[in-house]
């Protein structure tokens, strides 16, 4: 049997991350296909998956940069490894390498790597159950990192470390529930409160508990025992507490086999499994009601026959801890399945709404939020009810995915059914982001929005993969969001796709594009040469106008575009615009171009002053 970590180090929790990911990475369809609370919308071990992906990323950034400042080579089994979708095919190479980091006095401190871990988990939080997740790892990071190392490096670390991160997941949830993802992790906590001896003891002795809660989750959660399964985020946490006991034992648990609704077919490496002792009886195998039949809302009471509500808003904000207290209070107001988690500093805010674009409004408030996700759950998610002819979401027929540049064009797309992907000043998402939001909306056909010419070889990219996976995808190559506005109002799904595509393409073709920005250093232009604090008017990607006033050049650069006609004017504000410049130009539409009408929306942060559309 080969040697295993013997106590809590930064190679256990690299190990840790790799097997973890591996798990999930193997059950993630499978958990997908029980996702039927609080929505059922069939992602949940994605969600899970890329939480933790993201967790062995930052953990393995921690190795990479130990390595390079000690000038040496990154030890063997490195970060390809601790690869849990391909490399981590046996436990003998991590663990050998776990050892032999372990010994080695120049290896990272284990703060360091639960530090990472926890920040990496909370940056990448994905969904209801990846969000608490990340807080679990935050609330063991706390106790892990505390102190010194060898103070929680044992049996006992590891078991203050299980209990705190249960006690804080259930702090940050605003309205727990039972039968859900924390009921496990305080299961684990409990069991693992009485276990003596060394890591793996505690680590065993947690799966075990939570195993054992699991399992008891559908006679907790009536949309549950409705749908004849255990509670997926829960799953998946049983399968992180699976990985944490083959990292201090060198023997992965017995896979757990998941209890699907009747009628399906299980799906998943693990499906053929067994060993998940779950409660399944005759009355657990009853089919779902019809759409709209009550249930319960995340606070355990009835929820209304209409469903609960249409949006689901996650984003990374950071704030004051003051500012946080009164968020929460308004967001509980404004939807459910409320999630808060982080602190020093930074958030990760997940809530389900009706109004995006309010729940975007107040993070603003609150502080600066950014990377902000916006999913529409559609008709075909059955919201907190559980209720629904299918427990797993059906593909929708066709989505819209667009890039948008400001939180507050990101509620506006959202209302219009689209599903976004926010691209802050300097941080252009990478095609991979843009497949993931192909993959959220759940749909056959895609029809994708880049609205940034640069944005274009990356969006090819991300449409092409997802033309591997089955999605028929269709590329308007929109250069301004402006143009995405056009192509999202005349979008149609019950038309043909051809047509759809045809008729959005001509709409963003007929719609010129400006924006009005300060320059940030000297430099040729079109126009001439402009100065650092420059007041820039570019028109198609051009500079047309060099000005010192921002209301004068915005005056300068429609009167340009509109003497080559057009209907109708749109204007988007960002948060550093004068407030009077919207009055402004849409007086000087209407005294000098009577047939042609105006609309001002919101931006928010979007990096420009102002994004004029002419149609």
């Amino acid at each position: 049997m080969p040697q295993v970590p013997q106590r809590l180090d930064a190679s256990a929790v690299r190990a840790w991350c790799g097997f973890a990911l591996r798990a999930l990475g193997r059950a993630r369809e499978e958990i997908d296909a029980i996702n039927v609370y609080p929505v059922a919308d069939g992602d949940t071990g994605t969600n899970l998956y890329l939480t933790v992906e993201s967790a062995t990323a930052a953990v393995e950034a921690v190795f990479a940069g130990h390595a390079a400042l000690a000038g040496g080579k990154e030890a063997p089994g490195g970060p390809e490894a601790l690869d849990g979708r391909e490399a981590l095919d046996g436990h003998e190479a991590v663990t050998g390498q776990a050892v032999s980091l372990g010994r080695a006095p120049e290896g990272p401190a284990l703060a360091d790597a639960v530090h990472a871990m926890a920040h990496g988990a909370l940056i990448g939080a994905r969904g209801n159950s990846g969000t608490i997740l990340a807080q679990l790892l935050r609330g063991m990071a706390q106790v892990l990192a505390a102190d010194s190392d060898a103070t929680h490096t044992d049996g006992q670390g590891l078991r203050l470390a299980l209990r705190r991160a249960a006690d804080s997941a259930r702090q940050a949830v605003v309205h727990p529930v039972e039968g859900t993802v924390l009921t496990v992790a305080s299961a684990a906590a409990d069991a693992s409160s009485g276990a003596e001896g060394d890591c793996g003891a505690v680590a065993r002795a947690a799966y075990e508990g939570a195993r054992a809660a699991l399992a008891a989750t559908p006679g907790q959660l009536a949309v549950l025992e409705r749908a004849g399964v255990v509670d997926a985020g829960g799953r998946g946490l049983v399968a992180v507490l699976g990985a944490l006991v083959e990292t201090f034992t060198g023997e992965a648990p017995a896979a757990a086999a998941v209890p699907v609704l009747a009628g399906h077919a299980r799906v998943g490496a693990d499906s053929e499994a067994t060993g998940l002792h779950a409660r399944v009886d005759a009355a657990v195998t009853e089919p779902l009601g019809e759409l709209g039949e009550v249930g319960e809302c995340a606070d355990g009471t009835p929820a209304p026959e209409e469903g609960g509500p249409a949006f689901e808003v996650i984003y990374l904000l950071e704030a004051e801890d003051a500012a946080v207290t009164r968020l929460r209070d308004r967001l509980d107001v404004l939807g459910d399945s409320l999630v808060v988690v982080g602190g020093d500093g930074l958030w990760n805010v997940h809530v389900h709404v009706d109004d995006a674009g309010a729940a975007v409004e107040a993070g603003v408030e609150a502080g600066r939020p950014y990377r902000i996700r916006i999913t529409h759950f559609g008709l075909d998610d059955a919201h907190t009810t559980g209720a629904g002819s299918r427990p797993v979401r059906e593909r929708v027929e066709r989505a819209v995915v667009a890039v948008v540049p400001g939180e507050g064009l990101a509620g506006l797309y959202a209302e219009a059914g689209a599903t976004t992907v926010l691209a802050r000043p300097g941080e252009p998402p990478a095609s991979g982001e843009l497949v993931e939001a192909v993959r959220r909306a759940h749909a056959r056909e895609v029809v994708l929005l880049p609205n940034d010419a640069e944005l274009r070889h990356t969006a090819a990219a991300a449409a092409e993969q997802a033309r591997t996976e089955g999605v028929r995808v269709a590329l308007i190559p929109t250069r301004s969001a402006v143009q995405g506005i056009a192509a999202l109002a005349v979008h149609e799904p019950g038309r043909r796709f051809d047509e759809d595509v045809v008729a959005m393409t001509s709409a963003a073709g007929a719609t010129r594009y400006a924006e009005v920005e300060v320059a940030e250093r000297q430099s040729w232009t079109m126009a001439g040469i402009c100065q650092a604090g420059d007041i820039l008017g570019l028109i198609e990607g051009d500079v047309a106008v060099i000005g010192s006033d921002v209301t004068a050049t915005a005056e300068a650069v429609l009167n340009r575009m509109l003497a080559a006609g057009g209907e109708m004017v749109t204007l988007v504000l960002g948060d550093e615009a004068p407030d009077t410049i919207a009055a402004h130009l849409e007086s000087r539409v209407r005294e000098s171009y009577l047939a042609v009408d105006t609309v001002v929306y919101r931006g928010g942060r979007q990096g420009a002053l102002l994004l004029i559309g002419v149609e």
